[in-house]
């Protein structure tokens, strides 16, 4: 099969184009994330500046820890949904690259599939063995990859699962603690 300026100029342009949908990818990523920092920087200045006033503000000792008590929990929900929402982000940045490279995967064998039936059209005789090979050589390979995609997959899920958990508990716990510090400046 003759490698043809056309093809060559196809290629090119396919290529050029996934790494242009990776960029943009990257960069909405890198965005949302200047975003999420960026309002969260916000917050956590214009809470500050609310807890030192609510904190200036107390008469006396019981009042301070019992303030002290009720910023610890949100400062707390706040943090854990921050982290949920990198988590979010940079999740959604993967599957979207993920997405990209299983289809360039695809389009690739199914690329080196066709040139190796077109070589196997105009190859000598008795070199079916040579070109069967190959494209058990490629079926393997593909597969291989489909297993390694879900196992990644099953990872991510189990990864996520596992962030979940260990944040509700954390909420749970900083909650607890909160409570139970409330009860002894009552006291």
């Amino acid at each position: 099969m003759a490698f043809t300026t056309e093809h060559f100029t196809a290629v090119n342009k396919h290529n050029i184009e996934s790494l242009l949908t990776l960029a943009n990818t990257a960069f909405a990523s890198t965005e949302r994330l200047a975003a999420l920092n960026l309002n969260t920087a916000r917050a956590i200045l214009e809470d500050s500046v609310a807890n030192a006033k609510s904190l200036l503000a107390a008469k006396d000792v019981q009042e301070i820890v019992a303030l002290q008590g009720n910023l610890v929990q949100p400062s707390i929900e706040k943090a854990v949904a921050y982290s949920r929402s990198v988590y979010e982000i940079m999740s959604q940045t993967q599957e979207e690259v993920s997405k990209l490279v299983e289809t360039q995967v695809g389009e690739m064998s199914k690329a080196v599939t066709s040139t190796l039936d077109q070589a196997a059209k105009q190859a000598p005789a008795g070199s079916d063995v040579a070109v069967a090979a190959v494209k058990s050589a490629i079926a393997a390979a593909n597969s291989a990859y489909d297993s390694i995609a879900k196992a990644t997959k099953q990872a991510v899920e189990l990864a996520e699962a596992n962030v979940n958990a260990a944040t509700t508990a954390t909420v749970r716990a900083v909650g607890a603690a909160s409570t139970t510090a409330k009860k002894k400046a009552a006291a």
